[in-house]
Protein backbone atom coordinates (compact mmCIF):
# COMPACT_ATOMS: atom_id res chain seq x y z
CA UNK A 1 0.00 0.00 0.00
CA UNK A 2 2.80 2.45 0.90
CA UNK A 3 4.65 1.67 -2.32
CA UNK A 4 1.58 2.57 -4.43
CA UNK A 5 1.06 5.73 -2.40
CA UNK A 6 4.68 6.77 -3.01
CA UNK A 7 4.29 6.10 -6.73
CA UNK A 8 1.17 8.23 -6.81
CA UNK A 9 2.89 11.09 -4.94
CA UNK A 10 5.89 10.87 -7.28
CA UNK A 11 3.62 11.14 -10.33
CA UNK A 12 1.80 14.09 -8.80
CA UNK A 13 5.05 15.85 -7.97
CA UNK A 14 6.47 15.15 -11.43
CA UNK A 15 3.39 16.60 -13.04
CA UNK A 16 3.60 19.71 -10.86
CA UNK A 17 7.28 20.26 -11.71
CA UNK A 18 6.52 19.82 -15.42
CA UNK A 19 3.65 22.28 -15.20
CA UNK A 20 5.83 24.90 -13.48
CA UNK A 21 8.64 24.36 -15.99
CA UNK A 22 6.27 24.77 -18.93
CA UNK A 23 4.69 27.92 -17.53
CA UNK A 24 8.10 29.50 -16.93
CA UNK A 25 9.12 28.87 -20.52
CA UNK A 26 6.08 30.57 -22.01
CA UNK A 27 7.35 33.66 -23.74
CA UNK A 28 5.11 36.64 -24.17
CA UNK A 29 5.09 37.60 -27.85
CA UNK A 30 6.26 41.05 -28.88
CA UNK A 31 4.95 40.78 -32.45
CA UNK A 32 1.85 39.35 -34.03
CA UNK A 33 2.24 36.22 -36.13
CA UNK A 34 1.89 36.56 -39.89
CA UNK A 35 -1.31 34.52 -39.75
CA UNK A 36 -2.79 36.84 -37.10
CA UNK A 37 -1.79 39.90 -39.12
CA UNK A 38 -3.57 38.52 -42.18
CA UNK A 39 -6.83 37.84 -40.31
CA UNK A 40 -9.77 39.78 -41.78
CA UNK A 41 -11.51 42.28 -39.52
CA UNK A 42 -14.58 44.27 -40.50
CA UNK A 43 -15.49 47.92 -39.91
CA UNK A 44 -18.88 49.21 -38.79
CA UNK A 45 -19.52 49.78 -42.52
CA UNK A 46 -18.77 46.08 -43.22
CA UNK A 47 -15.51 46.90 -45.03
CA UNK A 48 -12.94 44.11 -44.63
CA UNK A 49 -9.29 44.80 -43.81
CA UNK A 50 -6.37 42.60 -42.93
CA UNK A 51 -5.51 43.22 -39.28
CA UNK A 52 -2.03 44.39 -40.34
CA UNK A 53 -3.62 47.14 -42.48
CA UNK A 54 -5.46 48.40 -39.41
CA UNK A 55 -2.26 48.42 -37.36
CA UNK A 56 -0.21 50.03 -40.15
CA UNK A 57 -2.73 52.85 -40.32
CA UNK A 58 -1.41 53.94 -36.89
CA UNK A 59 2.29 53.36 -37.42
CA UNK A 60 4.33 55.38 -34.92
CA UNK A 61 1.46 55.67 -32.43
CA UNK A 62 0.65 53.73 -29.29
CA UNK A 63 -2.41 51.51 -29.71
CA UNK A 64 -4.70 50.23 -26.97
CA UNK A 65 -6.70 47.19 -28.11
CA UNK A 66 -9.83 46.18 -26.23
CA UNK A 67 -11.13 42.73 -27.25
CA UNK A 68 -14.75 42.66 -26.17
CA UNK A 69 -18.33 41.65 -27.02
CA UNK A 70 -21.71 43.28 -26.51
CA UNK A 71 -22.93 40.24 -24.55
CA UNK A 72 -19.95 40.23 -22.15
CA UNK A 73 -20.85 41.56 -18.71
CA UNK A 74 -17.20 41.94 -17.63
CA UNK A 75 -16.47 43.90 -20.83
CA UNK A 76 -19.33 46.30 -20.18
CA UNK A 77 -18.34 46.73 -16.53
CA UNK A 78 -14.81 47.65 -17.68
CA UNK A 79 -15.99 50.31 -20.15
CA UNK A 80 -16.09 53.23 -17.66
CA UNK A 81 -12.42 52.62 -16.80
CA UNK A 82 -11.53 52.32 -20.50
CA UNK A 83 -13.27 55.65 -21.13
CA UNK A 84 -11.27 57.14 -18.26
CA UNK A 85 -8.06 55.79 -19.84
CA UNK A 86 -9.08 57.46 -23.10
CA UNK A 87 -9.37 60.82 -21.36
CA UNK A 88 -6.02 60.35 -19.59
CA UNK A 89 -4.24 59.24 -22.80
CA UNK A 90 -5.54 61.39 -25.67
CA UNK A 91 -2.56 60.56 -27.92
CA UNK A 92 -3.24 56.82 -27.77
CA UNK A 93 -5.32 55.13 -30.47
CA UNK A 94 -8.16 53.17 -28.86
CA UNK A 95 -9.17 50.20 -30.99
CA UNK A 96 -12.05 47.91 -30.12
CA UNK A 97 -12.09 44.37 -31.55
CA UNK A 98 -15.47 42.76 -31.08
CA UNK A 99 -15.89 38.99 -31.03
CA UNK A 100 -19.66 39.30 -31.46
CA UNK A 101 -20.86 36.77 -33.99
CA UNK A 102 -24.07 38.74 -34.42
CA UNK A 103 -22.98 41.81 -36.32
CA UNK A 104 -26.11 43.84 -35.49
CA UNK A 105 -25.63 43.19 -31.76
CA UNK A 106 -22.06 44.51 -32.04
CA UNK A 107 -23.16 47.65 -33.90
CA UNK A 108 -25.99 48.30 -31.43
CA UNK A 109 -23.57 47.80 -28.52
CA UNK A 110 -21.11 50.39 -29.88
CA UNK A 111 -23.93 52.90 -30.22
CA UNK A 112 -25.75 52.04 -26.98
CA UNK A 113 -22.63 52.25 -24.80
CA UNK A 114 -21.26 55.24 -26.75
CA UNK A 115 -17.87 53.64 -27.27
CA UNK A 116 -15.51 56.08 -28.97
CA UNK A 117 -12.56 54.82 -30.97
CA UNK A 118 -11.89 52.55 -33.92
CA UNK A 119 -14.21 49.58 -34.19
CA UNK A 120 -13.61 46.23 -35.87
CA UNK A 121 -15.31 42.88 -35.70
CA UNK A 122 -13.97 39.33 -35.77
CA UNK A 123 -17.09 37.62 -37.14
CA UNK A 124 -15.91 34.11 -36.23
CA UNK A 125 -16.12 35.14 -32.58
CA UNK A 126 -13.95 33.54 -29.94
CA UNK A 127 -14.25 30.09 -31.43
CA UNK A 128 -11.68 30.27 -34.12
CA UNK A 129 -9.53 32.37 -36.34
CA UNK A 130 -5.84 33.06 -36.58
CA UNK A 131 -5.90 36.23 -34.47
CA UNK A 132 -8.01 34.58 -31.76
CA UNK A 133 -5.62 31.61 -31.76
CA UNK A 134 -2.57 33.86 -31.56
CA UNK A 135 -4.06 35.72 -28.58
CA UNK A 136 -4.98 32.39 -26.98
CA UNK A 137 -8.29 34.10 -26.32
CA UNK A 138 -10.22 32.24 -23.66
CA UNK A 139 -11.62 35.17 -21.71
CA UNK A 140 -12.74 38.69 -22.45
CA UNK A 141 -12.28 41.53 -21.93
CA UNK A 142 -8.70 41.35 -23.06
CA UNK A 143 -6.49 44.42 -23.26
CA UNK A 144 -3.34 44.69 -25.36
CA UNK A 145 -0.97 47.61 -25.84
CA UNK A 146 1.15 48.12 -28.96
CA UNK A 147 4.02 50.60 -28.56
CA UNK A 148 5.05 53.30 -31.02
CA UNK A 149 7.51 50.92 -32.70
CA UNK A 150 4.73 48.42 -33.43
CA UNK A 151 5.77 45.92 -30.75
CA UNK A 152 3.38 44.35 -28.28
CA UNK A 153 4.35 45.98 -24.98
CA UNK A 154 1.48 44.41 -23.00
CA UNK A 155 0.09 41.12 -24.26
CA UNK A 156 -2.51 40.22 -21.69
CA UNK A 157 -4.55 42.22 -19.22
CA UNK A 158 -8.11 41.33 -18.30
CA UNK A 159 -8.85 44.30 -16.06
CA UNK A 160 -8.83 47.90 -17.30
CA UNK A 161 -7.46 48.99 -13.90
CA UNK A 162 -4.44 46.68 -14.16
CA UNK A 163 -1.26 48.53 -13.09
CA UNK A 164 0.71 46.97 -15.95
CA UNK A 165 -1.85 48.25 -18.43
CA UNK A 166 -1.79 51.78 -17.04
CA UNK A 167 2.05 51.73 -17.02
CA UNK A 168 2.21 50.46 -20.61
CA UNK A 169 0.03 53.37 -21.71
CA UNK A 170 2.17 55.91 -19.84
CA UNK A 171 5.53 54.46 -20.85
CA UNK A 172 7.25 56.36 -23.65
CA UNK A 173 9.97 55.04 -25.89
Amino acid sequence: MTKNKNKFMFKKLSFLVLLIFMSCNFETPTQFSELALNEKVYTLNDTPYAFKEVLNKHKGKKIFIDVWASWCRDCLEGLPKVKELQKENPDVVFMFLSVDERINSWKRGVKRYQIKGEHYNLPKGMKNGDLVDFLNLRWIPRYIVIDEQGKISLFKATNASDKDLVNALKKSI
